[in-house]
């Protein structure tokens, strides 16, 4: 998790928010362009009512065995389909007691209702409209507990005669950053094990955070920046509001996302890379857009906008945004070789406009949970294979990549106390050598979003995001495990682009930004300081 990595995201990515691992345009609504984090982290479809209202679409993930979908919010409805634990739903309703969510079956588009304390959300149940009871049917009563299989019941992954659904073609949760949560591998799935049922009859605000006092002398408000070679490190950014402060950590680049509309003329992005520049940095836009923009008819005019973008002076640009997953394309035209045609046209155009602006693949969500590569999901290993026997390399400068879910030292290869401990994505080393093998080191690799995560200062995190009890990491690990990354990552000559997930998010609610942050509650930078010295060398 993420999702939640200028923000110009459409307040709509499915995962990671009330955000974004960084998205920061309200799309669907065109309501206005705001760099809000959370609308990254959340990654949700918002739509707007005809009295105003903002709803949006969130996720429901299943928390138990025997979870009953039923045809209304009501414990004497029939139950129509038995759920399967750490499934995914898209939640697209709930009762007006919050005390159910309406979700929506992709088979065949049914919309069910499961209660709320079953499942846990991507966002805030407010957030979901309110279905009135007059708009439901009829309840049915049944004395029914399970429904017998038939040919035009929705396949079932078990033997038994009760109709379950296993689906790997919903949106799952990646880890922020940020762009996106990732899905936790575990021996059947990825998912990270969710500890305890949600409240269900009243809404519990997020803990208050308590300030950890800096424990090393103050940063400097500007230093020397050192690199080895061309490695650079830079920052993912909500309202850019510190700029001395990255400098102080060794920072030359900031990453903002920029959301793409068929037919959007880039100029109303071109402040960002004016503003960035203003301050002295280099500037990467992620650029991506929604599931059902993601057609190969569209593929032109994403190009030429990308194009804009560079002739503007972008100085790099991430061709979209972990399209291996159906929360960023269309579900069942995943497709390595697919996006390498798009790849393709966006690099022409990029070049032409500017040929020195870096161009960047969109970078996977780091992810075992299909088991392979499929039209519904495809895991970023295989991914990134079937990029390169499309042809991929001949179009990019670097091989964009995530890493959001680590709680080991950046030089361990063992050791995750989670399932699956041995799973590649868990361990830094292993996801670089992972990817930077796929590619048979042709290109370098360039990390779009890494971070850590600690909740130390609320005192805990988020279950879908607590791996390790109480808060995952101290602050102090979360200062030492980047700077430790970045010195790595420089000494192996790997990695070009080092673009820390997140510098100053301050959003907390189910998917926990700010606890990414390098810019902590208090306002301190405990990271500042260490990443300086590994960018210095020391």
């Amino acid at each position: 998790m993420l999702k939640l990595r200028t923000h110009i995201f459409v307040l709509a990515l499915a995962g990671l928010l009330s955000i974004s691992t960084a998205c920061d345009a309200l799309s669907e609504l065109a309501i206005q362009t705001s760099d809000d984090p959370a609308q990254e982290i959340e990654k949700s479809l918002a739509t707007q009512d005809a009295n105003g209202n903002v709803f949006w679409t969130l996720y429901a993930t299943v928390l138990n065995e025997d979870v009953y979908a039923r045809k209304t919010p009501n414990t004497n409805s029939e139950e129509v389909l038995r759920l399967a634990k750490d499934v995914h739903y898209t939640a697209i309703g709930r009762s007006e007691d919050k005390l159910w969510i309406q979700i929506l079956v992709p088979e065949d588009n049914t919309e069910l209702w499961l209660p709320k304390n079953s499942v846990s959300l991507s966002g805030e149940v407010e957030k979901l409209a309110s279905v009135s009871d007059k708009m439901l049917p009829k309840t049915v009563s049944t004395a029914t507990s399970t429904i017998e299989s038939s040919p035009t019941s929705i396949p079932s992954n078990t033997s038994t005669s009760t109709a379950t659904i296993t689906m790997t073609n919903t949106a799952i949760p990646t880890t922020l950053v940020p762009a996106t949560f990732t899905p936790q591998p575990t021996a059947t799935n990825t998912l990270p094990p969710t500890a305890t049922l949600e409240p269900t009859s009243t809404y519990t605000p997020a803990p208050t955070a308590t300030a950890i006092p800096p424990t090393t002398a103050p940063v400097p408000t500007t230093a020397p920046v050192l690199t080895t070679g061309n490695f650079e490190l830079g920052g993912q950014v909500s309202d850019f509001r510190a700029p001395d402060t990255m400098k102080s950590a060794g920072m030359t680049w900031v990453k903002r996302q920029v959301k793409w509309h068929p037919g959007e003329a880039a100029s109303g992005h071109f402040g960002a890379i004016t503003d960035a520049h203003g301050k002295g940095f280099k500037i990467l836009l992620s650029v991506l857009g929604s599931p059902d923009q993601s057609y190969p008819h569209n593929f032109d005019e994403y190009a030429r906008f990308a194009g804009e973008l560079a002739g503007a002076g972008a100085d790099a640009i991430e061709v979209w945004n972990e399209m291996n997953i159906d929360r960023e394309w269309a579900s069942g035209s995943i497709s390595p070789s697919s996006y390498t045609n798009l790849l393709q046209k966006a690099h022409t155009s990029i070049k032409t406009y500017n040929s020195g602006t870096m161009v960047i693949s969109g970078a996977p969500a780091p992810t075992g949970y299909f088991g392979g590569c499929h039209p519904h999901g495809c895991d970023d290993a295989p991914y990134i294979s079937g990029m390169v026997a499309a042809g991929g390399l001949n179009y990019l400068d670097c091989v964009g990549i995530h890493y959001n879910e680590g709680i080991m030292p950046p030089s361990a290869t063992s050791g995750d106390p989670r399932g699956a401990s041995g799973h590649y994505t868990r361990y830094y080393q292993s996801m670089v050598d992972t990817y930077y093998n796929a590619i048979g080191g042709a290109r370098p690799l360039c990390f779009t979003e890494i971070g850590y995560l600690s909740g130390e200062e609320w005192g805990t995190l988020p279950p879908a995001f607590l791996w390790q009890p109480p808060y995952n990491l101290t602050t102090a690990q979360h200062a030492q495990y980047l700077a430790d990354a970045v010195r790595i990552s420089r000494v192996q000559g790997k990695v070009r682009l080092f673009i820390i997930f997140n510098v100053d998010f301050t959003h907390w609610s189910d998917d926990p930004q700010a606890g990414f942050a390098m810019i902590r509650p208090g306002g301190n930078c405990p990271s500042c300081g260490p990443l300086q010295a590994a960018m210095s060398g020391n």
